[in-house]
């Protein structure tokens, strides 16, 4: 969705299409016809379509006739969809049955992870639209703190040899093609890059040294790396969404891409109604990391929801809890109970109020099928309807009044 902001500066809005499945080449083409459904019930010509593939059906799409970006493109075309990033995060089935720490795998230190994410970008290169020469691919953020096995100081050097690395054939691709493509790393709660603090030590103090030890020029690091921006989970970490976005531009660390999504906000988890909440949510298929403020304010968590709650043993329940569900972006509370909606309006206020040009933004709602049941879809078309309401908040909050009351309640 192209959106120009009162002051003129253009916007391009996506949603990202890892709300449906994407394992096999059938998928693809299901994901996108479901995306022309979109747009059409938005009255568009043209749709932002943040695309993800698992290896599995890059793999296919790779061996079309005809060569994969020209098939692809053709069929964005004949659509009306138009891509300007990927998510690059999921490898592998998105949908299994049970997911959770799988995502992470395989993570920034082996040549799997490498070589997925440089096919995405020679797809990316060929398929962006004619008046695009730039686009983005957010990733994991080097791995789950859980799945690191040995040195993790070693472990993420390795990670960020490869990103550097990473950078430069992102460099040379851009020397072939005349396309930049940058790779954001997102951080996540549990993960090596959790909060704004681990982001900027990761961007001045570990990516430096590694990018001498490559030998990748700096320039390259500028221009093909940098952070996605996910809404949902800084809010978890309890961040406030200005003075984050404002560290991350004092550091220099480019924010190429905002993925806009809220989280659960559980005022009083150990109370009838919070024990309520946390058994409708806690689902088999997503991790839902927990976070809570300890008494000197320092970050405290759990690695999910159980089934039998006794995450209520692990955490201090006398405050509040944020809980890492994707919950639909243009609610303010999801039956009883609340979002951080706040946290996402206050983040794209910082966008209008700061100038300059905006980042790739996307929805990411990916969770729609496994909301409690009186809360999900019943079908495609009720699917469709969710996701086209959550892009009309977006373009009414970037582009209707001014969001001079962005951090106050709706």
């Amino acid at each position: 969705m192209r959106l120009q902001l009162a002051d003129g500066r253009p916007a391009l809005l996506s949603y990202c299409a890892n709300v449906h499945p994407g394992e096999r080449l059938t998928d693809l083409w299901a994901a996108l016809d479901a995306a022309q459904l979109v747009r059409t019930s938005l009255g568009l010509d043209r749709l932002g379509l943040g695309l993800w593939l698992a290896r599995a059906a890059l793999a296919e799409l790779g061996a079309a006739p005809g060569g994969a970006a020209t098939w692809l493109a053709d069929e964005l075309a004949w659509r009306g969809l138009e891509v300007v990033t990927i998510n690059g995060f999921p490898y592998g089935n998105f949908h299994a049955d049970v997911v959770k720490r799988a995502v992470y795998h395989p993570d920034w230190t082996t040549e799997e992870r490498y070589a997925h994410t440089m096919a995405l970008a020679e797809i990316l290169a060929a398929v962006l639209p004619p008046d695009r020469a730039a686009g983005t691919i957010s990733t994991l953020p080097i791995a789950h703190r859980g799945e690191i096995a040995g040195d993790p100081a070693a472990h993420e050097a390795r990670a960020c040899d490869a990103l550097c690395r990473l950078a430069g054939d992102l460099a040379r691709l851009r020397e072939r093609t005349g396309k930049r493509v940058r790779v954001c790393l997102e951080p996540e709660p549990g993960c090596t890059v959790e909060t704004t603090a681990d982001v900027v030590r990761l961007w001045t103090e570990a990516l430096p040294p590694a990018a001498e030890r490559v030998r990748t020029a700096p320039g390259a690091l500028r221009e093909h790396l940098g952070v996605c921006f996910d809404t949902c989970h800084l809010a978890v970490a309890f961040e406030e969404p200005a003075d984050s976005l404002a560290a991350l531009t004092a550091a220099g660390v480019p924010i190429g891409k905002m993925q806009l999504s809220s989280a659960l906000a559980i005022t009083a988890p150990d109370s009838q109604a919070g024990r309520a909440a946390l058994l409708r949510f806690a689902e088999p298929r997503f991790l839902h990391q927990v976070r809570t403020c300890g008494d000197r304010g320092e970050l405290l968590g759990a690695d999910d929801v159980d089934p039998d709650l006794s995450i209520l043993d692990k955490l201090p329940s006398d405050r509040p809890w944020r809980v890492h569900f994707h919950v639909p972006i243009h609610r303010d509370a999801v039956g009883e109970v609340g979002t951080t909606r706040d946290f996402l309006r206050g983040a794209l206020g910082w966008l209008v109020e700061q100038g300059g040009a905006l980042p790739d933004l996307e929805v990411e709602t990916y969770t729609w099928n496994v909301l409690p049941g009186e809360e999900r879809p019943g079908d495609l078309a009720d699917l469709v309807a969710g996701i086209a309401a959550e892009m009309r908040w977006v373009r009414r909050e970037l582009c209707g009044p001014p969001l001079a009351a962005a951090s106050s309640p709706p």
